[in-house]
């Protein structure tokens, strides 16, 4: 059992994190802006906390394991690292983005041009998050890159996970629930097969 500290956990990734965490038996601190709409669940301690603030978020996580981040990219991955390593919390995973996994080699699905225009300022925050983690020495970290479509669905348990190459299936479609995504980054969190390193997962 694991003490696991999630930032975003009232989102539809961080609840469904939330849930799978739980139900295999971790203890789960729970941080959100909006701390009621976490999950009422056993095993949760809910938290109301600001991912932007190093200092702070320091405080909430200290004692945790690991921290799994569920957030959008409005904070940068300097602030997040510097809580963990103000806290020495020694791991991280992060909910990442599809839009730096390859297409084709050397093309981003960024790169490509049916890119919706409205997207590329999250996907770009997305992508030097992505980098700086690389540029990271101290912090264990696994950054875990979705399907391009990343969605309400049923908990299969059945998917693929890959590299820095989008999945994709037969019809050519690239997709992932929240709950089967929940799956793969808990599985990382127990099995830590992609130290320091990105990989995707879709069905």
């Amino acid at each position: 059992m694991m003490q696991v500290a999630v930032l975003g956990a009232s989102g539809r990734a961080g609840s469904q994190i939330v849930r799978e965490l739980v139900a295999r038996g971790h203890q789960v601190v729970a941080i959100a802006r909006k701390p009621a709409a976490i999950p009422a669940i056993a095993g949760v301690t809910a938290l109301r906390g600001d991912a932007a603030d190093a200092a702070s978020l320091a405080g909430l996580i200290r004692g945790s394991d690991a921290v799994i981040s569920a957030i959008h990219f409005d904070v940068d991955a300097a602030t997040i690292l510097d809580a963990l390593k103000a806290a020495d919390v020694p791991r991280l995973l992060v909910t990442g983005g599809a839009a730096s996994l390859e297409v084709a080699p050397g093309v981003r699905v960024i790169d490509t041009p049916d890119f919706p225009e409205a997207w590329k300022g999250e996907a770009s925050k997305g992508i030097a998050f992505l980098d700086a983690l690389r540029t990271e020495a101290r912090i264990d970290w696994t950054y875990l890159s979705p399907a391009a479509q990343f969605e309400e669905g049923p908990r299969t348990g059945r998917f693929r996970t890959g590299s820095d190459r989008l999945l994709t299936d037969e019809a050519g479609e690239s997709r992932i629930s929240f709950a089967d995504y929940a799956i793969a980054m808990v599985d990382e969190l127990e099995q830590h097969r992609h130290p320091r390193s990105r990989f995707t997962v879709a069905y």
